[in-house]
């Protein structure tokens, strides 16, 4: 009889895919890397793997112990796989973008998950990475793996998924395509078919927009697993060849794509890998081998990007049916506001300076510099509450925002039918219109009276 010892002899080995369909018309050959296929279901179990090895044979990880781990989900699940097989307890910090599904799949390993906000700066006390070391220092016997520094990250796939390529490709493959998040992948595998190729392969890295790695300041974008804040040591910059970025309206946009042309299910990283893949492939010929590493599957994403009800309220898709929709109100002249903000720190009296300037009675707030991302609104700031606190003594004009303003306002997808978010809009008086995942512009109940005009 043939069987494997234990769940954690499964990691590695997995399959390559020829796209066919969201490749049409494209002349090289396109095929994916399906990390699903993982026990796990993701790449992160190659590098949970050799982490958790590694820290035994340095004698920081010892039997008993405890493994603290700041994840979005992947790679908690490959430790809390290897943890058990090995007599660990796993502590996580996830941060709260995270969908329902990633934490619940967390939990049923046996982890003790931390949800933290995921709006605050890497430093904030309450971030999942500082939440994360904060726990460390104080349970005993743990250890931080810390996969955004740890050497073995690369390392992993430097000796598994580099080589894996080579061979399923007989040596073919020019191009390697994946998304930077740890910067582990990338740099591992990517160095391993450089050195191999003697320098042909050409290494390309999917970020979403905002992220550090294609030059942005580390802004929220809605696709997890993926992107940074700040340049993490795992990450070798010297390995990636391009950098390619991609939105959140193309990222999702792929990934259903993904699962109805290809029948692969996976999250939005890997939709955002195959759509970086295929810009790549336009520029390419029939005799170009492009491999593009899918990190994950879907099944942790069903709550959100599969869910017609989560993609419909954050704008990447319309809602069925006929009638006037949200975004018809933002394509008429003086129909749907302009997104107005305000500093948390401002004062009352500057705030209503404001609104009477410019005529408006809801003020978000937010201390980001525009276009403001939703993660970044904190709250809003409305006329009739300031008036209520100004009338009931319970504010004064030198009082600052923060201390008086009420909690974000509803958002609404721009192709969602009006009559559907009039309930909402007639409930909190204005809404946030919402495109692509990013915010467009304030409606209220007066802009929608103003199509009787």
């Amino acid at each position: 009889m043939h069987a494997h010892e234990s769940i954690i002899d499964l990691i590695g080995d997995t399959p390559l895919v020829r796209l066919r369909h969201v490749s049409k018309g494209l002349a090289p050959t396109i095929v994916a890397k399906l990390e699903s296929f993982n026990p796990g279901g993701s790449a992160k179990d190659r590098i949970a793997l050799r982490m958790i090895l590694a820290a035994e044979e340095a004698g920081l990880l010892r039997p008993g112990g405890t493994i603290v781990e700041p994840t979005s989900g992947n790679t908690g699940v490959g430790l809390a796989l290897v943890a058990q097989q090995r007599g660990y307890r796993c502590v996580f910090t996830c941060p709260d973008k995270v969908s329902a599904d990633k934490i619940a799949v967390l939990r049923a390993y046996g982890a003790d998950v931390r949800v933290c906000p995921a709006a605050v700066p890497v430093d904030h006390p309450d971030s999942y990475r500082s939440t994360a070391a904060r726990l460390a220092a104080e349970i005993d016997g743990a250890y931080s793996p810390n996969q955004y520094a740890n050497p073995a990250n690369p390392d992993s796939h430097y000796h598994t998924t580099g080589p894996e390529i080579w061979t399923q490709t007989e040596g073919r493959v020019t191009h390697f395509v994946a998304g930077v998040g740890t910067g582990g992948t990338i740099s591992g595998t990517g160095r391993y078919l450089k050195e191999v190729s003697r320098g042909r392969v050409r290494i390309v890295g999917a970020d979403p927009e905002g992220s550090v790695y294609s030059g942005g300041t580390g802004r929220p974008y809605v696709v997890e697993g993926v992107g940074q804040p700040s340049l993490p040591r795992s990450y070798d910059p010297e390995v990636a060849d391009d950098i390619i970025a991609v939105s959140d309206q193309d990222s999702i946009g792929m990934t259903q794509r993904l699962a109805r042309e290809e029948g692969i299910l996976t999250g939005g990283s890997g939709g955002m890998a195959v759509a970086a893949a295929l810009a790549v492939a336009r520029g390419l010929g029939p005799k170009d081998v492009v491999v593009v590493l899918i990190p994950d599957s879907g099944r942790g994403y069903l709550s959100k990007i599969f869910s017609a009800e989560w993609t419909q309220r954050f704008g990447f898709t319309d809602q069925p049916g006929s009638g006037i929709r949200v975004g018809a109100l933002l394509e008429r002249r003086g129909h749907g506001r302009p997104l107005m903000f305000v500093d948390p720190a401002e004062s009352v009296a500057g705030a209503v300076k404001l609104m009477r300037e410019r005529g408006v009675a809801h003020l978000l707030v937010a201390d980001a510099n525009p276009p403001v991302r939703l993660p970044e609104i904190r709250g809003v700031l409305t006329g009739s509450g300031l008036a209520r606190g100004l009338a009931q003594g319970r504010l004064g004009p030198g009082d600052k925002v923060a201390a008086h303003m009420s909690p974000p306002l509803p958002v609404v997808g721009v192709g969602q039918l009006l009559a559907d978010v009039m309930d909402t809009l007639d409930r909190d008086g204005a809404v946030v219109a919402v495109a692509g995942g990013l915010p467009e512009a304030l409606i209220t109940t007066s802009d929608v009276l103003a199509l009787l005009a």
